[in-house]
């Protein structure tokens, strides 16, 4: 669940002051971070234009915040975003890329990955033949039938239809610029080589400052 809540403010505190008007609604399934934040925003003006209509009537109904069940979410940083391949299951890094963006590292170079999709839903991944004796996470295939890639996980495989290296490539491209060459004899043979790899904190804190890369490009 999720909701708006228009709120009288008080000064030198953030979040406090009493409730005028409050509404919840269930997070749509698949809702991204930007479909979620367009429709609370929709939401969110027809309260603020409601209370606005009926000020006096409004806030003579306001309520003070109940003190009981107050947490604090902590700041979200881009090492959040940093796939786990380990240690994270393919729903779990659907989930993280749809909440605030999905980064990871390819041949010690940062990389975005946009546009996942669950392998239960690309047609003919059952029926290729995959080594998963020789798959270790982050390993990384291309069903070609699908033109999607596929990337090994805690639980399984994910597939992934674009990357963001220096500019966005569909998986067709990256897989002919970047991994054509290991799979020329067997496009179904794992290579240990062929991976994306953990981005841990204190290389994303270098990787990104020598590249450049924003918080708010982590988000497109």
């Amino acid at each position: 669940m999720t909701g708006v809540t228009i709120m009288e403010i008080r000064p030198k505190r953030f979040d406090v002051g009493p409730i005028i008007k409050q509404e919840e609604v269930a997070v749509p399934p698949r809702c991204t971070a930007q479909d979620l934040e367009r429709m609370l925003a929709k939401m969110g003006a027809n309260m603020l234009l409601a209370v606005l209509k009926n000020l006096p009537e409004s806030l003579k109904n306001k309520k003070e915040q109940p003190k009981e069940g107050v947490t604090f979410a902590p700041k979200i940083s881009i090492a959040r975003s940093c796939i786990k391949w380990e240690e994270q299951t393919a729903a779990q890094i659907i989930q993280l890329h749809r909440a605030i963006g999905s980064m990871t590292l390819w041949k010690g170079t940062t990389v975005k990955l946009l546009d996942f999709v669950e392998v239960d839903n690309i047609p003919g991944f059952s029926d290729q033949i995959l080594n998963d004796c020789e798959a270790v996470p982050g390993s990384v295939l291309f069903h070609k039938m699908s033109q999607t890639l596929i990337a090994r996980c805690k639980d399984g495989w994910v597939g992934i239809k674009t990357v963001v290296l220096k500019k966005k490539l569909t998986a067709v491209d990256f897989y002919n610029g970047y991994m054509h060459s290991w799979f020329q004899q067997n496009p179904r043979t794992v290579h240990q080589e062929c991976r994306f790899q953990t981005l841990k904190l204190s290389t994303a804190e270098k990787t990104l400052k020598e590249r450049g890369i924003l918080v708010q490009d982590i988000k497109q």
